[in-house]
């Protein structure tokens, strides 16, 4: 079983469904199972990421239903996010699910060149409701999560999983690729969006040069300084598929991408992506978002200032632009002159609403 290494794996969409998994990587799956004490009646695909060589079984056993999972990254990574996980439900009585351990006590097997584990499958879990009150309720359960996460001390043995010192360099790479798209723009002035592309890049590339030059002068750097343990772990992966309501309130699952940072990246990634399914920036639900995480933990002054820069980076542009970088002929089309445009316009309705929520934290302590 460790003579085979687990690798990414082709979906063929005219032969497999999109819970597809090679065979070998089921026997492999099997095999682990027989590590633990339990009677395995079933085995169901609920996810998978075949691009990078992971996936999800809901099994049902003979102690009620459980998670069954093949973490895709790195053993030493995947031991940072299990002993996370372990810690907040251990030590902090998180609403995370727990990890089921193996005959001998182990909280993982390795296999494949992978870990895999078995937690518990919450059954009653639910998205909540996508709307404004949904959305409080998820960003007062990840300041729940944030607040709880912090003090973690991996195991020796893993590898420490921080973005904490990254945001500069983060912030850089995203000016730079902003050259990256005015040359492929200028190579391929032939296409529908090359001009639209060209007209605004300028723009947005000032927009990244003017947060890091905030950043800079922010308490960013005083802050970081504070160390891994004292910030918590960030989720990286959070909203309403991760955060739902189940027993006793809001849980969060699915930790495997677990890393120190400051909390507020996880908010401010959960705030921009519910303003773009609006399709417009609403000041009303920036706010009532930020307070509600504000009540399971407090945002400082410094780090209030923070969550504006991280606001004002044009990450919306970056995100849905940067895959230009791999196939310009077939990106650069109809759609992403349309594509564009709504982002110019996102963006336009983001200053306004930046504007005018800046400065709510300027009496804070």
């Amino acid at each position: 079983m460790n003579n085979i290494i687990i690798e990414p794996w082709i979906v063929d969409e005219l032969i497999h469904d999109e819970f597809y998994v090679p065979e070998y990587i089921e026997k492999i799956g099997l095999e682990v199972l027989k590590f633990y004490d339990l009677q395995v009646n079933s085995m169901q695909v609920i996810t998978t990421k075949a691009d990078k060589g992971g996936a999800i079984w809901k099994i049902e056993t003979n102690d009620g239903p459980k998670s069954f999972k093949l973490l895709h990254r790195r053993p030493t990574r995947s031991m940072f996010s299990l002993g996370a996980q372990k810690y907040l439900v251990e030590v902090q009585q998180a609403r995370v699910p727990s990890i089921v351990r193996t005959r001998d006590g182990e909280e993982y097997v390795e296999a494949g060149g992978k870990l895999w584990f078995v937690a518990e499958w919450i059954e009653e879990l639910a998205p909540v409701s996508k709307d404004l009150e949904g959305a409080k309720q998820l960003c007062f359960a990840l300041g729940e999560f944030h607040r709880l996460s912090k003090g973690y001390v991996p195991p020796i043995q893993a590898e420490i999983a921080s973005r904490l010192h990254k945001w500069p360099k983060s912030y850089e790479k995203v000016y730079n690729k902003m050259n990256w798209f005015r040359t492929i723009a200028l190579a391929y002035e032939e296409m529908p969006a090359s001009q639209d592309l060209l007209n605004v890049v300028d723009l947005f590339q000032e927009q990244a040069r003017k947060s890091m030059e905030d950043l800079n002068n922010s308490g960013y750097f005083n802050m970081v300084n504070e160390g891994n343990a004292s910030w918590g772990l960030v989720h990286q992966d959070y909203g309403w598929s991760n955060g739902q309501m189940g027993p006793n309130g809001m849980w969060v699952i699915d930790l495997d991408g677990v890393a120190y940072d400051l909390p507020i990246r996880d908010l401010r990634k959960l705030i921009s992506g519910t303003m773009s399914d609006l399709f417009a920036w609403d000041a009303t639900w920036v706010r009532e978002m930020i307070n509600a995480y504000h009540e399971a933990n407090p945002i400082s002054k410094e780090l209030y200032e923070v969550l504006m820069i991280d606001f004002s980076m044009p990450n919306e542009f970056y995100k849905n632009i940067k895959e230009v970088l791999y196939e310009p002929e077939l990106f650069l089309g109809e759609s992403t002159k349309q594509l564009i445009q709504s982002i110019v316009d996102l963006e336009q309705s983001k200053w306004a609403t930046l504007n005018e929520v800046r400065n709510d934290w300027s009496g804070k302590e």
